[in-house]
């Protein structure tokens, strides 16, 4: 058996290397491709008197700044982002980061007062 010289030690090490960080950049692009386990849960409720519901979503203009989740405030499209720390904003309630898509529809319904959602145009 060859006995293991330092070229081949670092030549084995380097190729662990690089399949470690391929390996690497690969992982969260998996997860952006939509195999992310981490989704909310779909919900439907009556939260101050209106109707809020969340769920995947299935297509649409907007779907990648809501990480493939959409939100209906009495039936009307909420716009929601999730952020890179894993909190949520929406159209309504830009500037008050919240845990959940739920969070962001009460949230939403808190700030209306009321207010009928309109929906937002998509450009």
């Amino acid at each position: 058996m060859p006995e293991l010289s330092r070229r081949r030690a670092l030549t084995a090490a380097a190729a662990l290397a690089t399949a470690g960080a391929v390996q690497s950049a690969i992982a969260p692009t998996a997860s952006a491709a939509g195999h992310d386990h981490h989704a909310p849960a779909s919900f439907d409720e009556v939260y101050k008197g209106r109707r809020i519901q969340g769920r995947p979503a299935s297509g649409g203009a907007h779907q990648h700044h809501g990480g493939g989740y959409a939100v209906f405030v009495d039936g009307v499209e909420l716009h929601v982002m999730r952020n890179a720390d894993g909190s949520w904003i929406s159209v309504v309630s830009h500037y008050d980061p919240v845990p959940t898509p739920r969070a962001a529809a009460r949230a939403a319904v808190d700030e209306l007062q009321g207010a009928a959602l309109l929906p937002f145009p998509a450009n």
